[in-house]
């Protein structure tokens, strides 16, 4: 008998909604190992062409999640994993926003913030390094990568374009030198 894809959607992603203390890059290792490896919903190289997609579009990146739906069954299911995903979280910062500017002035909030910084910081890495893995780009990848985390930490202001474009550039020079 086969899984009930919208139910399967809906216990999947409701709960990576309350735990996407990262934003949408922390949900792509779950998306990845989820969509990919368990329910083989899409190939690892249509998962990449859809990041793609989803990095590029306006609007949120963890739209990845509804696109791999559409994908595995269709615009129910894509509007069905949009309502998981977004839905309890908004409900979620709602309430806490709620509670949270009153408190504004209180160490135990500023601890918590303080807190949360490296578990968001690790959800975010171990997104980065799923993605490196499944693309296989190389060394290569991986160099760039490490460049790019070590330049945003000595500049974290620094626009992004300039890091599309040196990146760019760096791999044409080596696709062109053949590494």
């Amino acid at each position: 008998m086969r899984d009930n894809i919208y139910v399967d959607l809906i216990l999947m992603l409701a709960p990576l909604s309350l735990a996407a203390v990262g934003g949408a890059t922390g949900l792509y290792a779950p998306f990845q190992h989820e969509m990919v490896e368990l329910r083989h919903w899409v190939t690892p190289r249509e998962f990449i062409d859809l990041f793609a997609v989803a990095r590029l579009a306006p609007g949120p990146s963890s739209m990845l999640a509804p696109m791999i739906a559409f994908k595995a069954a269709g615009f129910l299911a894509a509007l069905v994993a949009a309502i998981a995903l977004y839905l309890p979280s908004s409900a979620l910062v709602y309430a806490v926003a709620k509670v949270w500017s009153r408190y504004r002035d209180r160490p135990w909030r500023r601890a918590c913030e303080q807190g949360l910084a490296p578990v968001a910081a690790g959800i975010v890495l171990a997104g980065v390094m799923t993605l490196l893995r499944v693309v296989d780009g190389g060394a290569m990848s991986w160099i760039t990568v490490a460049a790019v985390a070590a330049l945003l930490t000595w500049k974290p202001r620094l626009h992004p374009l300039p890091l599309l474009g040196c990146g760019g550039a760096l791999f044409l020079l080596a696709h062109a030198a053949g590494v």
